[in-house]
């Protein structure tokens, strides 16, 4: 049966657009079900990721069958910050067939070229500060909130189609009982009468934001594919934060008085939501409400993390991050977490790699961002 790639217009391809992933999971038991509520509100015009990016999406079809989607993207403070013309692919899932694959790419980048971008990358779902990468290692395990999910064959299919690998992407699993090396002992005590480090406050939830956004956008302005988060996505997930974590999940620590370092830990709620297979009516809201609050999740995530430039490379910069994942850790053990993913950490990063697996952190998944000239 011939293919057809068909662009995403009005609600209908949509929602065959968000339901692609439940045929090419449907036999994966490591696949989870995303919250279709969720999905759709990714979509929503009023995502401030739209405010400076361009979108389009589009379905393979077999016949009647969807058998592939993907998007593209354009987003313009990339393209500001980082003086090249590229693109983005996203939201990739295909049966495993070369020509699939093929149309699905093609189809990405004739729409990025036709808007005068050189290069395409990706996956990014949507940018880089949210679902990013390509699964290439630990298909036997369900992901972690706010990670992907492929086949083992993404990867083969995307190199055929003359895609470079440029970035590994790392997710390391932590015990949330952990001891200290001996040496990071010995820093923290040199500096932690300088340190003071307190949870979020939610009566001052726009300030801590800010505070939190400042300390982002500094400590990873250098990292390879930086993009800042923008005062209208820091409101958006102090909304989605007030609804899902516990304020000592979230620390900020201060250096002598100054913001210098955060953390954030999200409660891991794929480990709670398989069952609902992505439908939270008419008892899923229910379900997910006992679960978070009763019965709460054995695992989490530190899904953001940040020093300021000033300390990192320093004694200081390390004694912060490691005492900012201790803190955090002390409310995560508490609410009965056993594993936390610190996830992802650059392949490169050498620094905090090795602060994790002070701690006894093993590499748990690995991610890959490729790219191609067009």
């Amino acid at each position: 049966m011939s293919l057809t790639i068909k662009p995403v217009t009005g609600r209908y391809l949509q929602h065959r657009f968000i339901q692609v992933p439940w045929n090419i999971y449907q036999n994966d038991p490591a696949w989870v079900p995303p919250l279709i509520m969720d999905v759709k509100h990714h979509f929503d015009p009023r995502n401030p990721y739209f405010s400076h990016a361009r979108f389009q999406s589009w379905i393979a079809f077999r016949g009647t069958k969807a058998v592939g989607r993907i998007s593209a993207q354009i987003d313009q403070l990339h393209l500001d910050y980082h003086h090249e013309q590229c693109g983005f692919f996203g939201l990739l899932e295909a049966e495993d067939r070369r020509e699939t694959f093929a149309a699905l790419l093609d189809t990405a980048q004739m729409w990025l070229q036709n808007q005068g971008m050189k290069y395409i990358m990706g996956p990014f779902n949507l940018s880089i500060n949210q679902e990013c990468g390509l699964l290439t290692s630990g298909f036997d395990t369900p992901p972690f909130i706010m990670m992907g999910h492929a086949r083992p064959y993404y990867q083969h299919r995307i190199i055929e189609q003359g895609f470079v690998p440029i970035k590994e992407l790392l997710a390391y699993l932590v015990k949330a009982h952990f001891t200290p090396s001996r040496v990071m002992e010995t820093i923290t005590r040199r500096v932690k009468k300088d340190i003071h480090i307190r949870p979020l406050n939610r009566s001052h939830l726009s300030e801590d934001l800010q505070i939190i956004g400042s300390i982002f956008n500094d400590a990873w302005s250098n990292n390879w594919g930086f993009t800042p988060l923008t005062q209208d996505e820091l409101e958006a997930m102090g909304r989605d934060l007030k609804l899902l974590v516990d304020r000592r999940f979230i620390q900020i620590a201060e250096v002598k008085g100054k913001p210098a370092a955060m953390i954030i830990v999200l409660p891991n709620i794929n480990e709670i939501i398989t069952d609902l297979n992505g439908r939270l009516f008419p008892l899923g809201w229910l379900k997910l409400l006992w679960r978070l609050k009763v019965k709460h999740p054995k695992t989490a995530r530190v899904a953001l993390m940040g020093v300021r430039k000033e300390y990192q490379h320093r004694l200081m910069g390390a004694a912060l991050a490691f005492m900012v994942i201790d803190t955090a850790c002390h409310p995560v053990r508490k609410k009965g977490v056993t594993d936390v993913e610190m996830s992802w950490i650059l392949e490169d990063n050498m620094e905090m790699r090795k602060i994790i697996e002070s701690i006894g952190g093993r590499i748990s998944k690995r991610y890959t961002i490729f790219r191609k000239g067009i």
